[in-house]
């Protein structure tokens, strides 16, 4: 880390959707070229932590910054500006099964043309998917890919826009052990290659324990725990010892 400013940078944030409190006073701050990796049961808020990050959805209340920015405060031109500079890589890959996947990379270029100005497209296109070890895979369509292959084509549209922070939602959930390992290798490589500060939300401790510089613990609501693995694995507390049996 260069500094430390964080990159992103929560305070007691709440958020609730009618009577039921998802966040209950989350604290967190991620570094440069960090990967910090939320772990928590299902239903905790992991995912929604990250939509209120890329404001898919509204905070209650709290702070919430975000490349220097407060993310309740931006118009939605500039929430657009800061969003490509936020990767999100979702769950379920989310391409667009109509599309090639030279298509579905040249999507998020086409539509920050003006912004970006690269005008070498095929190039970049061909170097992200070789980042993913698939530039063979440049005239499939979706359906023609496994489910760890359309993992590492989402990984590589996501990066054509090189972001200084990418969002991982459980990008070992649905695969088998092999191509899980893959991906967690994927991962350590791009923050290598790239850079990149990453925040990682997974209930897979294996990933954790391989991929995270850093862990918070997600319980009712908080940031329970926060430390390192291995000083989280070897907590007395019943509350953070339950996710490291």
């Amino acid at each position: 880390m260069k500094d430390n400013t964080p990159l992103i940078e929560i305070r007691d944030l709440h958020k609730s959707f009618g009577d039921h409190h998802v966040l209950n006073g989350f604290n967190m701050s991620l570094y440069e070229k960090e990967n910090l990796v939320i772990v928590g049961k299902s239903g905790s808020g992991k995912s929604v932590l990250l939509k209120c990050i890329v404001r898919l959805v509204d905070i209650d209340s709290g702070t919430l910054n975000v490349l220097g920015q407060s993310i309740p405060d931006l118009q939605q031109e500039e929430l657009d500006i800061l969003r490509t500079d936020v990767g999100f890589l979702f769950q379920g890959s989310a391409l667009y099964d109509s599309m090639t996947v030279r298509e579905n990379l040249q999507f998020p270029l086409r539509r920050h043309s003006k912004r970006l100005q690269r005008p070498d497209e095929d190039k970049l296109i061909l170097e992200a998917l070789e980042s993913v070890g698939l530039a063979h895979t440049l005239d499939l369509m979706p359906e023609e890919l496994s489910g760890g292959m359309k993992r590492r084509v989402a990984l590589a549209r996501t990066l054509i826009l090189q972001p200084k922070i990418i969002l991982y939602d459980e990008p070992t959930s649905g695969l088998d052990p092999i191509t899980a390992k893959e991906i967690i290798e994927l991962i350590l490589k791009v923050q290598n290659q790239y850079g990149t500060a990453s925040l990682i939300i997974t209930h897979d401790m294996d990933c954790a324990r391989v991929i995270s510089n850093r862990m918070i613990i997600l319980v009712d609501g908080i940031d329970y725990g926060n430390g390192v693995y291995q000083e989280l694995a070897i907590s007395e507390d019943p509350k953070i010892r339950a996710f490291f049996k």
